[in-house]
């Protein structure tokens, strides 16, 4: 039988699969990854890229998986269709895990049809077909990958001239690598076509779905953010998985950020471990900078005293936390969302803390504005929350839209100002009832510029003082500050149909819980309200969507529910309305989970699904 006649024989499922491929770190595997998911993308399909890696040295194994999504769903797919064994050592396991029914593409070598005879087996000889292609040894493991790109290519369909394109686009200025990559990518795609019969269903088409649209990392956006803000100091120490994010914004910077004679407008550091990163970030905002690190979870602990410093002496800085698995080093290469409760409310003692929340990447471009601009209005430290998964994978996201508003600073007194007062200004006096104070910026010149800032007890003057007094009415004052901020951080994301259930969520579990929401509705006919919280505070959007729902299932990446405990926290009367939907192996969230674990929860009330 013809290729084209068994395809139509088993049925064709088109631009709908997903695929896995496990390699090698430092194979060269990312290259051959991005080309195959760029693409996709530039055929027009729906797609996300999810990379699974090593904590440890190179050699070890890595996973890539590319969904494609003509529905665009761009969450993971609990169960791949198509797994790509390009490492040896993983290969059973990987073949032992696949689906019933999955395609498996493997070197022949490595014998799997008799493991897995529910599967649909394609093995090719690789090593083999890398020999004809690439004469030279040494860059032979560094090529390889791109063989199965071609395979690919023909087996489903994938446009050639496209991929060629998005091998260009990966290689950019490097044209031997290109010229060693391309043979191996059309070698792959000759050999499927003269000696691979094709049994699978699966194939793409050009479709129209992304006009408009790019596809960038998280932490790449958070970083033109902060550029496009007016970043001015920043200072960092790298730690997984946020290091990329000041790496890139130093690269963003040094493009765009000198002046006429080509020195730098800004500065960046590296410090020597993250409570020095911290200590620079606070007085640099002292000076008037805006200022900016990035961390994870380990890097928020070492910071806490700081941080606390930040929050009681009123210093403005925005800190993203990039979050991984923990406690401890955990896993560093996976994604959690493990430092809700730490963010919120990090330090010692009553510490409250601003805290942001992007879902994707143009809102990470976005909210990384804002921080800048909240943490000088509410001068205070404010937190840009981010996770792996959006941080460092790919995701398809609308382009962004170039800032319009100007930079806002907040509460800072002119010389003039000064002038107008006479010596009635006090730093740390509420003026407007909103708990916000008025500060100067050092080098302003008046003689009432200048106060004393201190981490110790402190008057509305900002003289010292361990008056119980002093300190009730300016704890009092912080706390007004914070009720002040919850009618200028982003609100609440919500949609629904009147249901009596909600769902209310935040950051990367939006797109599974957006699947989810779909296949309830349309396979199970049930139908819930949405709010994803997009800051703490709360704001009085959240507080009434609980009200108006019988009950509110809190999906969160962590094993205690930290954002439904904050939620309890805060809104102790709303705290019995609450349940949770809870996932926390490593992995970004599914649909199928928040499926399965909604529809176990509600059979339990013995009401059935809500309607």
């Amino acid at each position: 039988m013809s290729t084209a006649a068994t395809a139509e024989a088993i049925g064709t499922i088109v631009n709908d699969f997903s695929i896995h491929v496990a390699t090698a770190n430092g194979s060269g595997s990312q290259t051959s990854n991005m080309v195959l998911l760029r693409a996709l993308f530039q055929m027009g399909i729906p797609v996300s890229g999810k990379n699974l890696f090593p904590s440890n040295i190179q050699g070890l194994p890595t996973w890539f998986t590319i969904r494609a999504s003509k529905d665009g769903w761009i969450a993971r797919k609990q169960d791949s269709d198509v797994i790509v064994c390009m490492n040896p050592e993983t290969a059973d396991e990987d073949v032992a895990t696949a689906r019933k029914g999955a395609v498996l593409i493997y070197d022949d070598s490595l014998r799997q049809q008799e493991k897995r005879p529910d599967c649909i087996h394609y093995p090719v000889p690789f090593k083999k077909l890398i020999a004809e292609c690439c004469p030279d040894l040494k860059l032979r493991k560094l090529v390889i990958n791109m063989l199965y790109v071609g395979v690919c290519a023909e087996l489903f369909g994938i446009d050639m001239h496209e991929l060629k394109v998005a091998l260009n686009k990966q290689l950019a200025g490097k044209q031997k690598a290109i010229d060693i990559n391309l043979p191996a990518l059309e070698h792959g795609a000759k050999w499927v076509r003269e000696n691979l019969p094709k049994k699978d269903p699966f194939k793409v088409q050009h479709m129209d779905a992304n006009k408009g649209k790019i596809i960038i990392e998280g932490n790449a956006a958070s970083a033109l953010g902060l550029m496009f803000g007016g970043v001015t100091v920043v200072t960092w120490y790298p730690i997984t998985p946020s290091s990329s994010l000041c790496e890139y914004l130093d690269e963003y910077l040094n493009r765009f950020r000198l002046d006429k004679d080509g020195k730098r407008t800004f500065a960046v550091v590296q410090a020597e471990d993250e409570i020095a990163a911290a200590g620079m970030l606070a007085g640099a905002g002292w000076a008037g900078a805006r200022c900016f690190t990035s961390t994870s979870g380990p890097g928020i602990s070492l910071m806490n005293e700081i941080i606390g410093l930040g929050y009681f002496a009123e210093i403005p800085f925005v800190i993203c936390d990039v979050a991984r698995t923990g406690p401890s080093t955990g896993l560093p290469t996976r994604t959690m969302q493990g430092d809700i409760y730490s963010l919120m409310y990090a330090s010692h003692g009553d510490t409250k803390h601003i805290v942001i929340i992007p879902s994707e990447p143009k809102e990470a471009f976005e909210f990384a504005q804002e921080a800048l601009d909240i943490a000088e209005e509410f001068q205070t430290p404010v937190f840009l929350m981010l996770d792996l998964d959006l941080g460092m994978n790919y995701w398809m996201s609308d382009r962004f839209a170039y800032p319009s508003k100007p930079i806002h600073r907040g509460k800072v007194l002119t010389k003039e100002q000064l002038q107008e007062l006479g010596g009635k200004w006090g730093r740390y006096q509420d003026v407007d009832g909103d708990g916000i104070a008025y500060r100067t910026i050092p080098g302003t010149e008046h003689p009432n510029a200048a106060y004393f800032t201190r981490g110790t007890g402190h008057t509305p003057q900002a003289t010292y003082s361990e008056k119980p007094e002093h300190w009730k009415s300016n704890m009092d004052r912080l706390a007004k500050k914070f009720e002040t901020a919850k009618k200028r951080v982003p609100k609440p994301v919500i949609s629904g149909h009147g249901s009596k259930v909600g769902l209310l969520f935040c950051g990367t579990t939006t797109e599974a819980i957006r699947e989810a929401v779909h296949e309830l509705e349309h396979k199970h006919r049930v139908k819930v309200d949405l709010c994803r919280v997009r800051a703490f505070p709360f704001t009085t959007e959240v507080e009434e969507f609980i009200e108006k729902h019988e009950r509110t299932y809190v999906v969160e990446i962590n094993r205690d529910g930290q954002l439904r405990m904050a939620l309890s926290g805060e809104l102790p009367r709303l705290a019995p309305k609450l349940r949770s939907i809870l996932h926390y192996d490593g992995m970004p969230l599914t649909a199928a989970t928040v499926v399965a674990q909604f529809r176990e929860q509600e059979g339990a009330w013995g009401k059935g699904t809500p309607e």
